[in-house]
Order: structure tokens, then C-alpha cells, then sequence
């Protein structure tokens, strides 16, 4: 296996590292990571995918309201990307075995923060009962000047219990 020695700012060796091509072929063979791609144009130059499932951990990227044919929803509307973006992260956990009650914790990057209630709001309505945490940070700009929001997600997927018709059994 190639590696590669990783040096502090000071020269000094740090733990040696694999190179991306050996990194790359681990992930290729690995049978517990599920990757969803959504078709973003970014997806393959950037190299990501828009979400990673490993055991029972998801991990969404960065997503923001870009719609099927690639272009941003609701420009200049921070309330309708927020939804938009937490709709294309809810098809990107059912993707891979999840969904949005599973979420743990969410990430919120925006390019004005005076807008926090509008898309807190948005995020509340998705969220309200789940709960997780979150963190909503301003940022200086986003990949596209359209965009004003972006929403990174983690899930853990936990055991799914049968759901029952009628009364528990200890009822009847």
C-alpha cells in the first residue's frame, strides 16, 4: 500500500497517511458505506457524494435548494430554500435507509444572518418534533450567489420496530 508522510507547518512528521487512490479503493470494496449521488453538478468535480451511510451513521452534505433541472429555487427567498434544501436532504436519507426522524443534528450556513427567523422557521417546521441540534452560522458566501442557505444533516439509523394495527397485545 502507498502512503505518504503528512509534515506540520513546522516539518515535523505527522502519522502517515494512505494516498487517495488507496483511499478511494477501500471505499470501493466497502460493503457497509451506502453512497447517494444526487446528480448536482458538483457532486463529481468537488468528488463528494450527497450522503454517506456507514453502519447505522448518515452524513448529508452541504445541500442547498437546488431543484431537478439544477437551478436554485427561490432566489432570493431564504424561508423557500430552506424548505427546498431539507426536501432534497429528506430524499437523500431516504436514499440510503433514513429518514428525517432520525436526524441528529443539523448545520445551517447562511449569507445573513437577520434572516435567522425566516429560516428558522422553515427548519422548525420539519424539525419541531425531532429535535436535533443544530447550529446556524453566517457565512461570507455561499458556491453560488443565488444561494443563501446550505444544510449539512447526520442521521443515526436505529432499530425500526414493526408497527401494529389495533391495541399492544397487553390490552386486549
Amino acid at each position: 500500500m502507498k502512503r505518504s508522510v503528512a509534515r506540520s507547518a513546522h516539518g515535523k512528521r505527522s502519522a502517515p497517511r494512505r494516498s487517495s487512490r488507496a483511499a478511494r479503493t477501500k471505499a470501493a470494496r466497502d460493503p457497509d458505506r451506502v453512497r447517494y449521488s444526487s446528480g448536482s453538478v458538483w457532486e463529481p468535480v468537488v468528488g463528494y457524494s450527497r450522503a454517506v451511510r456507514v453502519g447505522a451513521l448518515v452524513h448529508v452534505s452541504g445541500t442547498t435548494a437546488t431543484g431537478p433541472q439544477g437551478k436554485i429555487v427561490g432566489v432570493g427567498d431564504p424561508y423557500l430554500q430552506t424548505q427546498v434544501a431539507l426536501a432534497n436532504i429528506a430524499r437523500a436519507l431516504l436514499a440510503v435507509g433514513s429518514g428525517l426522524d432520525d436526524v441528529v443534528r443539523t448545520r445551517i450556513y447562511v449569507t445573513d444572518i437577520s434572516k435567522w427567523e425566516q429560516i428558522g422557521r422553515a427548519h422548525g417546521e420539519v424539525f419541531g418534533n425531532v429535535r436535533p441540534t443544530t447550529s446556524m452560522v453566517q457565512v461570507s458566501a455561499l458556491i453560488s450567489p443565488e444561494m443563501l442557505v446550505e444544510i449539512e444533516a447526520e442521521a443515526v439509523v436505529g432499530p425500526r420496530q414493526p408497527r401494529r394495527r389495533g391495541r399492544p397485545a397487553s390490552s386486549r
